[in-house]
């Protein structure tokens, strides 16, 4: 299974403190050194809307890169395009939601106005051999407007697949999906979509991502987005917690004898490592045994 890690961008966007450039590239350069194979290392949106993420050029000139991995940024625009292109990203990612109102909250434009401003950087990308990847947000529900139709999911995904998205990212925003949900709305996708470009993004408010994240791998999904230390939390998603974390999702598919790639040892460092510059504990349950493991091991014998 393919881990795409959206820590740096997705973990810290919803910070209230300001995380120093120096953190974010120790970070990114952390998870790469875990074998992470996929980051998403900031995103090219106003600052005036997301400061955390105002730095993500320097970010992205800082950092040192591994052969083989993919760094990638999230992009609004065609403006955010050329940004993102200029800072020597490996792959774009753009987003849109599936209900009305989360798009007017998040991005201040309807479904269709996001699709068309999508069209556009993605003409732009393609004829630039740059490969972009979509996120949906609320495919399982919306913090305005309750359940969301499993037909507005599949309606979306279709337009991004059309547009040429190598892989489609369905997002839980809010966290309130469940497995039989999950894997009612996937098969509602994959009659639209190749089930190989899709892949799931959940976040963990009602403590059902690894369960969801199970649910996908039953139907085949292969691709699945955690942010180390589970950190994140959307600013236009009032509830939403934060991502499925890394080290849950490595851990469990650890003992799937699934291959990731990722040491998980290395991966639960950096999320410590992290967490000491924003002043808190990892919320991930792996980390927090993989730290009482280490605090045993290093007790004085008396």
């Amino acid at each position: 299974m393919r881990v795409v890690e959206v820590g740096p961008r997705d973990g810290l966007q919803n910070e209230s403190s300001v995380v120093p450039v120096a953190a974010k590239v120790a970070l990114i350069e952390e998870l790469a050194d875990a074998g992470v194979s996929a980051i998403e290392c900031g995103s090219f949106v106003s600052e005036k809307w997301v400061p955390q993420m105002a730095d993500t050029a320097a970010v992205l000139a800082n950092i040192r890169r591994v052969p083989g991995v993919v760094y990638s940024a999230l992009v609004p625009n065609v403006e955010g395009l050329k940004a993102a292109i200029q800072s020597g990203v490996d792959e774009i990612a753009v987003f849109t939601a599936a209900s009305e109102t989360f798009a007017r909250r998040n991005i201040n434009c309807s479904i269709d106005e996001s699709l068309r401003r999508i069209r556009a950087v993605a003409s732009q990308a393609s004829a630039r051999n740059m490969p972009f990847r979509g996120y949906i947000s609320c495919t399982l529900g919306c913090p305005f407007e309750g359940e969301v139709a499993i037909a507005a999911v599949v309606r979306v995904a279709k337009e991004l697949h059309s547009m040429g998205c190598h892989e489609i990212s369905l997002g839980d925003t809010i966290g309130v999906g469940t497995p039989a949900k999950t894997q009612a709305m996937i098969e509602a996708v994959a009659q639209a979509v190749p089930l190989e470009r899709l892949a799931v993004h959940f976040h963990d408010t009602w403590g059902q991502a690894l369960a969801n994240i199970l649910a996908a791998l039953q139907l085949g999904v292969a691709v699945a987005d955690a942010s180390v230390a589970g950190l994140g939390g959307c600013p236009y998603a009032p509830g939403a917690t934060g991502n499925l974390a890394t080290e849950d999702l490595v851990y469990m598919l650890n003992g799937m004898s699934i291959d990731t790639g990722i040491d998980l040892q290395k991966v639960a460092a950096a999320g410590r490592d992290i967490c000491k510059t924003l002043g808190r504990r990892p919320t991930s349950r792996a980390a927090g045994a993989i730290a009482s493991a280490l605090a045993w091991a290093c007790k004085p014998e008396l």
